[in-house]
């Protein structure tokens, strides 16, 4: 599995000023990516609106201006995993920045296994530092890549959902649809 989080300041390339994105229709409604010349995700998530995206971009790299581009690339990946073949946004490089707790844990986010959700606590644990579980909460409420950063495979130790930006329904339905005694 690669597991790629991309931090600007030690990548060669400089910082996007235009991005391109593309909405795909899911069984969760609308899904939009929101990505870099290179087709690397800045931003995505279940909304039509590419702008609410692209703010949720860390300002460093932030593009200027957004304009519609086909992305095929990206869009097969997300038909792939709504066609439930979960691992086919792994490879997908992502871009996020931050400090390095969450760079980190991003990072962390993407190995988290299809069907074996994790709580925050244990979220904390694979990060590295088991007493951050408020950071890594921040980790997944800061996360503007999802679905590619898997912040929906976290819960809270009681087992219930916690909070999702897209919203609890989407959330239960992409982990029902990611558990294996579902299918």
């Amino acid at each position: 599995m690669t597991s790629t989080i991309s931090n600007p300041t030690t990548t060669a390339t400089a910082a996007t000023t235009t991005a391109r994105w593309t909405s795909v229709p899911t069984p969760d409604g609308t899904f939009t990516v929101v990505a870099d010349d290179a087709d690397r995700v800045l931003a995505s998530g279940w909304t039509d609106d590419p702008e609410y995206l692209a703010a949720l971009v860390h300002r460093s790299i932030r593009p200027d201006r957004l304009r519609r581009g086909r992305l095929d690339g990206l869009r097969e990946r997300v038909d792939a995993y709504y066609a439930g073949t979960f691992d086919a946004l792994d490879a997908v490089e992502v871009v996020q920045h931050s400090g390095p707790f969450l760079e980190h844990a991003w990072s962390v986010l993407r190995t988290v296994t299809p069907g074996a959700p994790v709580t925050y606590t244990q979220f904390a644990e694979l990060s590295g530092n088991p007493a951050a579980i408020r950071g890594a909460a921040s980790a997944c409420s800061r996360n503007a890549a999802a679905l590619f950063v898997p912040c929906h495979r976290v819960l809270r130790s009681d087992g219930s959902l916690g909070g999702f930006r897209y919203g609890l329904e989407v959330k239960r339905s992409l982990l029902d649809r990611e558990d294996p005694a579902a299918g």
